[in-house]
């Protein structure tokens, strides 16, 4: 069983839209939202899954130009051992590709926006039962 410190509602993403589809989990930045959603899901501890992505402008923050995800266990010092791969599908959402989460426990998503002059690191955690 998976549970997520993201928000799950009453999230908006620039002036007038929802970030995301549904039923996405949500993570806020000073500059970006991002919703996602796993796939497969739940999440299996030991078996590799990918996160489907939504990046959301807020305000009028510049538009991405690339995002990288990576996960750790803070509590235990260490990240996954794998290195995702990560796919831009156009009109900000993104396809996330390799991850794997090795042990139960809380894992911290990070999700890094980057731009032409700067990044923004959003992070949503989760716990893995």
């Amino acid at each position: 069983m998976i549970r997520t410190a993201a928000a799950l509602a009453g999230l908006t993403c620039g002036l007038a839209h929802a970030c995301g589809d549904p039923g996405d989990n949500v993570a806020r930045g000073a500059r970006y939202t991002i919703a996602y959603r796993a796939a497969p899901s739940p999440i299996v501890t030991g078996a590799h899954f990918a996160l489907d992505i939504t990046v959301c402008r807020v305000g009028n923050a510049p538009a991405p130009r690339a995002l990288r995800v990576d996960a750790s266990m803070p509590d235990h010092r260490h990240g996954m051992n794998y290195r995702p791969s990560v796919v831009a599908n156009g009109g900000g959402r993104y396809r996330a590709e390799g991850l794997l989460f090795h042990m139960n426990g809380r894992w911290e998503i990070a999700f890094d926006v980057v731009t032409a002059g700067a990044s923004e690191r959003v992070t949503s955690a989760w716990v893995l039962e």
